[in-house]
């Protein structure tokens, strides 16, 4: 009998979490809505301010700085803005800094004008120049306004982990707000908002086991918060309007709890990962493993295999039965260059796999998937071959 397919693409969605599958069908069942006082709506409340406890611990902060949102392009549309507010009184934002190998939901600025918005570069491993966010700071104009750093805390496609709070020291020097995607690293390293020296963190439901369709915007505190970006009813304390998304709240919720209790696998999910690295140099001595000599994700292997591009590899696998991208899942299907490779200065033409762990699989996933690998990898060197004697 046939093997059933291997996913491994946990970083562009993790598959929905039973815990998360039954809070929400739970949901599904109340007809209140959580803004009405009576029972019904006492209840989906309920509901709403229980996943808000359970996202508010997964980053160590009180649940009222926790503000849900329709995922995580929303709370970065949301959060990167001129405009902002301490108490009742404006506060001007003229500057957003960012990485070049950010999220394209960050490298779009949100609500930023393109010429308030620099793009800082980054090393061969994809960790951002702290030299050159340093350079940047020095010349903005603070009569003009704060600056902002909107930094990611583990890259999407390499896993690499950024310098987040050597960064946000430097930007706190300067009087600048600092915003960190950590929707990657929810789930698969230990996160406190607190720690990390930022003012703002953005997350996704469908990162860590929850929904599609769900997310929020973390605040340091309750004083300082951005403009609304949708504004309706005053829900989520008037900074995004519409009727919570009851369903995906309590989905998030649910996967949240769960995330949280998994953090004690992560060294598991590193061996996991690291022998099946450790197996694809021994059948491919000539494999590049992208940001492989710095921290990075437990769960993540973003490789290139020379004269193979990953489009190519990617059919390969799947025609293999194994599920994995070929950079980062935002931008699947449209032609062109990986920004995260260019940006560290690899060969973006040739591309890169990326294999991305979650928390079910096992060894015998590790061995299939290089029986995979070998396939691949076998038939490459043959062409390889046969183009060198031609």
């Amino acid at each position: 009998m046939a093997r059933s397919r291997l996913y491994v693409d946990y970083n562009a969605t993790a598959p929905l979490l039973p815990a998360a599958r039954t809070a929400m069908i739970e949901a599904m069942d109340l007809p209140g809505n959580p803004s009405s006082v009576h029972g019904e709506g006492r209840a989906a409340r309920t509901v709403v301010s229980r996943a808000r406890d359970a996202v508010a611990r997964l980053v160590d902060v009180p649940a009222a700085q926790v503000s849900f949102t329709s995922g995580a392009t929303e709370a970065a549309n949301h959060v990167l803005t001129p405009d902002f507010r301490m108490g009742r009184a404006p506060l001007k934002v003229s500057r957003l800094l960012v990485s070049a190998v950010e999220h394209p939901a960050v490298l779009a600025g949100g609500r930023f004008p393109a010429d308030q918005v620099t793009v800082l570069g980054v090393d061969g491993d994809g960790r951002l120049d702290l030299a050159q966010l340093e350079a940047a700071l020095g010349t903005h104009d603070p009569a003009s306004g704060q600056p902002m750093l909107a930094l990611q805390l583990a890259n999407n496609e390499t896993g690499v982990i950024q310098p987040v709070r050597e960064a946000s020291a430097i930007v706190k020097a300067h009087h600048g707000l600092v915003v960190v995607d950590a929707v990657q690293a929810a789930g698969r390293m230990p996160l406190s908002l607190s720690e990390l020296g930022a003012d703002f963190l953005i997350l996704s439901g469908h990162k860590i086991g929850g929904p599609n369709g769900i997310g929020a915007l973390v605040s340091a505190g309750e004083v300082l918060m951005p403009a609304p970006l949708i504004t309706g009813g005053g829900q989520e304390k008037g900074h995004r309007g519409g009727t919570e998304n009851l369903v995906g709240v309590a989905g998030f919720g649910a996967a949240a709890e769960a995330a949280l209790l998994s953090l004690a696998q992560i060294a598991d999910i590193a061996q996991l990962r690291d022998r099946m690295e450790a197996g694809m140099r021994e059948a491919a001595p000539d494999i590049i493993i992208h940001g492989g000599g710095v921290p990075r994700l437990a769960n993540t292997s973003f490789f290139s295999l020379p004269g193979l591009k990953a489009e190519t590899a990617q059919i390969a696998f799947d025609m293999e039965g194994v599920a994995a991208s070929a950079g980062a899942a935002c931008s699947s299907g449209k032609i062109g260059e990986s920004h995260v490779l260019k940006a560290m200065g690899a060969d973006a033409a040739l591309g890169a796999i990326r294999i991305s762990l979650g928390h079910v699989h096992t060894g015998e996933d590790i061995d299939a998937f290089l029986e995979a690998f070998k396939r691949i990898n076998a038939r490459r060197m043959a062409r390889l071959g046969s183009q060198a004697a031609a």
